[in-house]
């Protein structure tokens, strides 16, 4: 099997379909003599007789009435392949921004359907959205409202959800009310538009506190210095979700709501690019609803995923 072509296999598919060698050739464009030498190489590669043949007739032995749809299903496979790699290779990449959460296996679920361009640049939630709606990206995985949405033209599907926790000092990791959280507001508005208004949302619903910011302290070092001088756990937003916590910080549920945050892959509504599209179905198929409507989940008002 080694030394079997794919154009061994056409030329025998051919010769099949024909049942004569010198139409065979002439549809091949090539000369008579060099297909049968191809047939017969083909035959003794494979280590049977395909094809029947005297000075006036060509049949199909056992052999090769038997392997010629396979034949056929593996050429029809190597064409396709063909133009699967065409079509990649001629089109443009499809272009996704995100904030700072990106679905496992990203690559390899989207890698077969399309060019993907992961955009350096990292940016808020409504930023990426706001550059898809301006045509600066094609996708965006980013944190957005339906009137988000339906101001600036888009869609959402589903791709992930964080539940919140509360980071606190000492050593008490049980669950925590939600009221008896505290929920911190950055003054910096453009960075953290997209958090101040869920922040805002959570401590009207659960009666969280309020703890007003100026430092960028949502995240990173200042975020665990607030901890620290909190008399309460504080809720952790999702840039913080996969940070170590320092030694002297624990982690604690939060609970009575459980409080989630949403992931969205979002496109312009009248998207109608194939390779868009594809990508689109890859990530968001099969996704379920990842906790956020069971029993005790909390999500804003707005989320578009909500039911």
């Amino acid at each position: 099997m080694a030394g079997v072509e794919l154009r061994q296999l056409r030329y025998f598919v051919t010769v099949a379909e024909e049942l004569n060698f010198g139409r065979a050739a002439e549809r091949l464009l090539i000369a008579g003599p060099s297909l049968s030498q191809q047939i017969q190489a083909l035959e003794r590669d494979l280590g049977v007789r395909l094809l029947d043949r005297d000075r006036r007739s060509v049949s199909l032995t056992p052999a090769g009435a038997a392997l010629l749809p396979h034949a056929r299903a593996l050429l029809e496979r190597a064409d396709d392949l063909k133009r699967r790699a065409g079509r990649l290779s001629g089109s443009e990449p499809v272009r996704l921004g995100y904030v700072n959460w990106l679905p496992a296996g990203l690559v390899a679920r989207t890698s077969a359907v399309a060019r993907l361009h992961i955009d350096a640049w990292i940016a808020p939630s409504h930023t990426q959205a706001a550059r898809v709606a301006d045509g600066s990206l094609d996708l965006a995985v980013c944190w957005v409202r339906t009137e988000d949405l339906e101001q600036r033209g888009l869609r959402a599907g589903l791709i992930g959800a964080d539940r919140l926790y509360a980071v606190a000092a000492g050593d008490d990791t049980s669950d925590v009310p939600a009221q008896d959280t505290v929920v911190l507001l950055d003054d910096d508005t453009t960075s953290w538009s997209s958090w101040n208004v869920y922040a805002e949302q959570v401590a009207r619903d659960t009666g969280a506190r309020v703890v007003r910011v100026s430092d960028g302290g949502i995240t990173g070092p200042a975020f665990f210095d607030h901890v620290r001088r909190s008399s309460r756990p504080v809720i952790n937003s999702p840039k913080g979700q996969s940070t170590p916590l320092p030694p002297d910080l624990i982690q604690r549920p939060v609970v009575a709501p459980q409080v989630y945050w949403t992931w969205s892959l979002v496109w312009r509504t009248g998207e109608d690019r194939a390779t868009v599209l594809a990508v689109i179905d890859a990530l968001c198929e099969g996704v379920d609803d990842l906790g956020i409507h069971a029993a005790g989940a909390w999500l804003p008002d707005g989320d578009p995923h909500q039911r």
